[in-house]
């Protein structure tokens, strides 16, 4: 798997850095030019999360394809209150470019980067609203409303349900735009389909409140399958895998919609996914360091806001499901793709990045 080998190479890269020797990569040498290095720092989640680190750090190798002088290493980061000294570590190492990621390390980023306004960072999932600090945000409710569309249209149970790790805004643009979705379908179709595990008028709902433990993914899951959810998507990173893993050994009572990286070349549970509503943050981050080792000031404001029509969001091929979901429901998820892009369809979240 793609994600699978970015992994092996990231632990080699952290366990050179974290060693303070030079990574293996060499390429370059002799050019006479000096690196350019891109560190990134994982948020707890870590470097293996089949989503938005494992996405991060594909960028970053992205980029280093593209140009070899670009030096790319990481640090992860095992509980909140590693996010400063992480960052620190690299500031004081006179990276050229630090990536934070994740929505949870918005205020550390804000705080280090404040401290430091000669040092150019980036961050995935967040604004902290800092001249040096380039925010790669994305509109996952959009991509999100054709999976709950999708969802609505495939459920033989008439209950679809979603779940996150945190109620923080990267976990709950999903939501929102999932069951959006879920509610345009019975608007369209007369129907009565019932999303379960969100409410988006309170903004409550399911939580595991971590991003890591599968286990409690999985007793998330299993209480809105109790409930008789067919389709499940968790916005919950690693800790969507206790889904995902039995979803796959349900034999078919159930699946999942995944999210942030296809989860057909991401996890092992393909055979259980139905779609995935994707974040391109790879794209997104290669770009950022390829302008920025090429002398680029990137600029706070406007930043970076993938969507639909960009192409920083979308929803992936449907794999082992291709022939299962109707070519007139796929038609139909097509059409509110193009009219979301148009502006014909419009989709809220509180939660939505602003353009």
């Amino acid at each position: 798997m793609r994600i699978a080998s970015i992994v092996a190479a990231g632990g080699l890269v952290l366990s050179a850095a974290a060693c303070g020797e030079a990574p293996d990569e060499n390429n370059g040498a002799g050019d006479g030019g000096k690196k350019f290095s891109a560190c990134m720092v994982t948020d707890v989640g870590g470097i293996d999360d089949k989503s938005f680190n494992a996405s991060a750090w594909q960028g970053l190798k992205d980029a280093q394809a593209a140009n070899s002088n670009i030096d790319p290493k990481f640090v992860a980061s095992k509980a909140e209150a590693d996010y400063e000294p992480n960052l620190t570590q690299f500031v004081n190492q006179k990276c050229d470019f630090i990536l934070a990621v994740g929505g949870l390390m918005g205020d550390a980023t804000k705080k280090i980067a404040q401290a430091n306004p000669n040092q150019q960072f980036g961050i995935v999932d967040a604004d902290p609203g800092v001249a040096n600090v380039y925010p790669m945000q994305f509109d996952t409710a959009q991509a999100a409303f054709q999976a709950g569309y999708l969802a609505a249209g495939m459920t033989k149970t008439g209950k679809v349900g979603t779940y996150g790790a945190l109620p923080i805004p990267p976990v709950t643009i999903f939501m929102d735009g999932f069951v959006d979705g879920v509610a345009y379908y019975n608007q369209a179709k007369g129907k009565n389909v019932q999303a379960l595990g969100w409410n988006k008028e309170t903004q409550k709902g399911s939580f595991t409140n971590d991003f890591a433990k599968q286990d409690e993914g999985k007793k998330v899951s299993d209480t809105l399958v109790a409930q008789g959810a067919d389709i499940i998507m968790p916005v919950a990173g690693g800790s969507g895998l206790g889904t995902t893993a039995a979803a796959k050994a349900s034999n078919g009572q159930y699946s999942v919609i995944w999210v942030d990286v296809d989860g057909c070349e991401s996890t092992p549970d393909c055979s259980a996914i139905m779609t995935t509503v994707v974040k391109n943050i790879p794209e997104a981050v290669k770009e950022a360091v390829l302008k920025a080792a090429g002398g680029e000031k990137l600029q706070a404001k406007p930043g970076f806001v993938g969507d639909l029509a960009n192409t920083g969001v979308s929803i992936a091929p449907f794999h082992d499901f291709d022939s299962k979901v109707p070519a007139e429901l796929k038609a139909e998820v097509e059409k509110i793709k193009a009219d979301i892009a148009a502006g014909t369809i419009t989709v809220t979240s509180k939660a939505q990045p602003t353009k």
